[in-house]
């Protein structure tokens, strides 16, 4: 009788992951991206109180151009009268000339009343047109001092919201920080900033325990995969073991999967905060290559042009993207004369990713469950051997994490076309 041999040693499992670095890189800032285009807050602040001050002025400017003829025309009256004919020389720059002239009291009189109501006039579209002067003037002047004075009121407002886009990028490290006196726009920045520190701590609680958790739930299903295949090696063992031995690993191979994919799904809930340089056709060209055997033995073609299209991104990531995408397209095909297009172009300001296959027929409302976790067509939820239910869901998140967004269109055909779109 023969001693059975050791237990052989299963392999190391690498330790959780250490916490992220927090990000040194800056995000881009749109707060000034084309400010006249919408009517901001401090845009209508400073119309309404430019344009009160505006009103004010022209009320005022009324009052006094009434005044004005009021007084003219109460100094208008003739306070003298001729006794007899005389000699009168008129020496005003604005009255018809009379000079060396002998007219009458009555020819005089209306001579001069004529030329009172002209130097009236006169008088009176002088000062209308200076104090339009002066009023357009104030007027500028009004804008320009409210705009101004609106920019330094609302200045805790536009630091609060450029505070909020940045943690909207999952930067839950910012704080706002606002100095001044201890008003509303203060309090307000101090309750921000509370939550931020509540979400921050709720966030790296979370993390630590994916990474524990995975570690913990890798190691042992590692260590249930070299015995069961230590088990199927021994030639002594019988038919029924061997095949209970295959149904086991295949169920922890599942498992892997499942851990696998749910570590990456709540990884990639982040923004990537370590972007390279990555070229998207490389990448879906190396998602290709992995695919190939699996697409042949399904007897589904691979075509596509790729081509070069630069991102700023996580290349690891990014592949695991196209990667998804690919094998969803092969594995979800019909069962002949199947095949799977996938490319890459580039466009102004985003690289796109397109997957396209023949396969089923894909009602228009099943594409938004399709992209939940463990969710798949029409609702089922995992239990079929072609996968944990988490790609669309991974390709999701991760490609929302690149600031980017994901399409699904149904073909009339059956099948479908997905497109990734990723800032460049």
């Amino acid at each position: 009788m023969t001693a059975a041999a050791p237990p052989p040693v299963p392999p190391a499992v690498p330790p959780p992951p250490a916490a992220p670095p927090r990000p040194s890189r800056e995000p881009r800032d749109t707060e000034h991206t084309r400010p006249w285009l919408r009517p901001t807050i401090r845009i209508r602040l400073t119309l309404l109180y430019g344009g009160m001050f505006l009103m004010a002025g022209i009320v005022l400017l009324a009052i006094i151009y009434l005044l004005a003829a009021d007084a003219l025309h109460a100094g208008s009256g003739v306070p003298f009268h001729f006794a007899s004919d005389a000699k009168v020389k008129i020496t005003s720059e604005v009255c018809p000339v009379i000079e060396n002239l002998e007219v009458d009291a009555a020819f005089f009189r209306q001579w001069y009343a004529d030329c009172l109501d002209l130097q009236r006039t006169v008088a009176l579209d002088h000062l209308l047109r200076r104090s339009l002067l002066a009023l357009i003037g104030l007027a500028v002047a009004a804008f320009a001092l409210g705009y101004v004075m609106a920019g330094r009121v609302l200045a805790p407002l536009g630091r609060i919201t450029r505070t909020a886009r940045r943690v909207a990028g999952s930067d839950l490290h910012r704080r706002i920080e606002l100095d001044g006196p201890d008003d509303e726009l203060k309090e307000l920045a101090d309750t921000f900033d509370e939550m931020l520190d509540r979400l921050d701590r709720a966030f790296t609680a979370q993390q630590r325990f994916v990474a524990n958790a995975s570690h913990e739930l890798r190691t042992p299903l590692a260590i249930n995969r070299t015995l069961l295949e230590v088990q199927l090696a021994d030639p002594q063992a019988s038919p029924e073991v061997t095949q209970l031995g295959r149904t086991l690993l295949a169920t922890n191979e599942r498992s892997e999967q499942l851990v696998e994919g749910l570590l990456l799904l709540a990884r990639s809930e982040n923004a990537v905060v370590d972007r390279k340089q990555v070229d998207l056709a490389e990448v879906a060209d190396r998602a290709v290559e992995q695919v190939r055997a699996e697409a042949e033995a399904a007897g589904v073609r691979l075509h596509g042009e790729r081509h070069p299209a630069q991102v700023l991104g996580n290349g690891v990531l990014l592949e695991r993207v196209a990667l998804n995408l690919v094998q969803n397209a092969v594995r979800y095909n019909v069962p002949e004369d199947g095949w799977v297009r996938v490319g890459t172009e580039a466009r102004p300001g985003q690289a796109v990713l397109v997957v396209e296959n023949t396969g089923p027929v894909v009602p228009a409302y099943e594409i938004d469950n399709m992209f939940e976790p463990f969710r798949r067509l029409r609702g089922r939820r995992t239990g079929s051997d072609k996968g944990v239910g988490l790609g669309l869901s991974i390709v999701r998140s991760v490609v929302r994490a690149h600031g980017g967004t994901v399409t699904a269109e149904p073909r009339k055909d059956g099948g479908l076309t997905m497109r990734v779109f990723l800032p460049v």
